[in-house]
This record gives structure tokens, sequence and C-alpha cells, in this order.
């Protein structure tokens, strides 16, 4: 296991949270939590698909590492997780503020909290190493 990938996705995780603790939300902050998300979602799959390869499991596709992920118990909610990967890749077609919105909704509601239970699965996974 890459401990770099580890580290980057626990760091782009905390970005994301602090982000998300700002009192003021403006189109610029939204945008930026936007972004994070866009991040943190591409270290977090990445993570999982190394992990799987580390555990002889095989994955080649985005939807195969959240399905695999989930049938091991990586992940908790693999429909949340397939939520997140239909809304990540509705961001790099964002023209519709009320969309954006839509999306920052829920980063802040449900997507962190799939973030930081995977973060704490591989804080166990790490340890064990």
């Amino acid at each position: 296991m890459n401990e770099w990938r580890y580290e980057n996705f626990k760091y782009a995780l905390n970005i994301l949270i602090e982000a998300l603790n700002f009192e003021e939300v403006n189109d610029i902050i939204i945008d930026g939590i936007i972004q994070r998300f866009e991040f943190t979602f591409e270290l977090s799959w990445k993570l999982m698909k190394e992990f799987l390869e580390h555990e002889g499991i095989e994955a080649n596709s985005l939807r195969s590492v959240i399905r695999e992920a989930f049938k091991i118990g990586l992940i908790y909610n693999g429909d949340k997780w397939i939520s997140m990967l239909t809304d990540r890749n509705k961001t790099s077609h964002i023209y519709d503020e009320e969309e954006s919105r839509g999306i920052y909704v829920n980063i802040k509601e449900s997507y962190v909290k799939e973030f930081i239970d995977l973060l704490k699965k591989f804080d166990q996974i790490m340890l064990s190493l």
C-alpha cells in the first residue's frame, strides 16, 4: 500500500472539511468546495483501487472499484458512492448555479461523511500494515 496516496487523501479531506466550515457561503466558496470534492473523490477511489489490488481483487473501472469496495466492507453505502460518482461527473459540466448548489448540499450533508468513514477505515488498515 502506498502511504503517499493515503496521506494525500487525508490532506484533501481535511481541506474539504475546512472549506465546509466557512461561515459565509457564496458562489466562490461553493466553487472551491466542489473543486475540493473532485480532488478528494479522485484520491479516494484511487486509494480504494490500490487497496483492492493489494488484496488481489481486480477492479478496472471506477464503478467496479466502488462495487468491490462495498463487497469487502471498505465502504458502507455503495449507492451513496455511486451518487458521488454521478455528481463528480456533473461537476466538469456545471454551468447551472442551481445544480452546483445541489451538489454543494450533497457534499455537505452526506458525501463528506462517506469520505470520513473511508478515512477511518484506512486509518485502521494503515495501523495494521
